[in-house]
């Protein structure tokens, strides 16, 4: 059975499919709708996690067999070209092997070219690494594009990301955003989690989804290390807010930050890090 972490991954592309065609930078091509495609009834080894085709108008320029990859699996390599070959022939289109890979040496793996038949004939998988996802730091623009911002958060695992993940997830209907959330929960750092955690514990919810959600006290569990990455977690928050308020926060203020494990200060700095015009009124300056 698929784990929540395959089954978010595969939803967030299932539900903003354009967003494949990052993977490939500027080497994508024009196109002005992507749409997932059902599966053909072929062997279910032989059916990718989600099919995507590219379109200009009404003409297929590229199809994506797309595979949520968490962990190494040899027979892929196996049936991976399958899939490319069943695509490009039912669209008449070229189509490429795009594999979504949390760890970076699942990508590393993936990437290899796969021998077709032993004379030269390769074919290589397409992987979409971290940089080629835009990060997504303003709550605004993680509203607008949900799916982005929490491939965003994946890929970069910093705190502003993250934040701006979580409040786009919370405004999403409970399905969607309570799959959102666990993804990634159960996929950023634990210093990420920590810093996140407390963030969320300010923040105010704007849905009942939201609400019911972490008065349950699941977001808490999933971020586990807590007492270990509480200091480090505020600390982390602190700087998000301030930054994510448009304050310029020095090196010097930066180092101060981080370097206090005072809990109690930290929460109190936390608290002001909302308020403040000017960070330098954080230290009483």
């Amino acid at each position: 059975m698929p784990s929540s972490s395959h089954e978010g991954l595969v939803s967030l592309l299932r539900n903003a499919p354009h967003l494949a065609a990052l993977a490939l930078g500027s080497r994508a091509p024009n196109f002005t709708r992507a749409e997932i495609v059902e599966s053909t009834k072929s062997a279910a080894e032989y059916r990718p996690d989600l099919s995507i085709v590219l379109r200009h108008r009404k003409r297929a320029v590229l199809a994506f067999a797309t595979e949520v990859q968490l962990r190494k699996d040899p027979q892929k390599r196996w049936s991976w070209p399958v899939d490319i070959t069943v695509l490009r022939a039912r669209f008449r289109c070229p189509a490429v092997l795009l594999v979504i890979a949390p760890s970076p040496e699942v990508r590393r793996w993936a990437a290899e070219p796969i021998d077709l038949d032993g004379l030269g004939s390769k074919t290589r998988p397409l992987i979409l690494a971290p940089s080629r996802v835009p990060k997504v730091q303003s709550v605004e623009h993680a509203r607008i594009a949900p799916e982005l911002a929490i491939l965003s958060a994946l890929a970069h695992a910093g705190p502003q990301e993250a934040f701006c993940a979580f409040v786009a997830a919370a405004s999403l209907d409970e399905a969607r955003g309570k799959l959102y959330l666990d993804t990634m929960l159960a996929s950023l750092p634990r210093a990420t989690r920590a810093a996140l955690e407390e963030m969320m514990q300010s923040y105010t919810y704007q849905s009942d989804f939201a609400k019911k959600y972490f008065s349950e006290g699941k977001a808490e569990g999933k971020a586990e290390g807590k007492a270990e990455g509480r200091a480090e977690g505020k600390a982390e928050a602190i700087i998000v807010f301030l930054e994510g308020r448009g304050l310029h926060v020095s090196s010097r203020d930066r180092a101060r930050i981080l370097e206090c494990d005072d809990v109690e200060q930290l929460a109190q700095w936390l608290g002001l890090a909302a308020r403040v015009r000017r960070v330098s009124e954080l230290f009483g300056r």
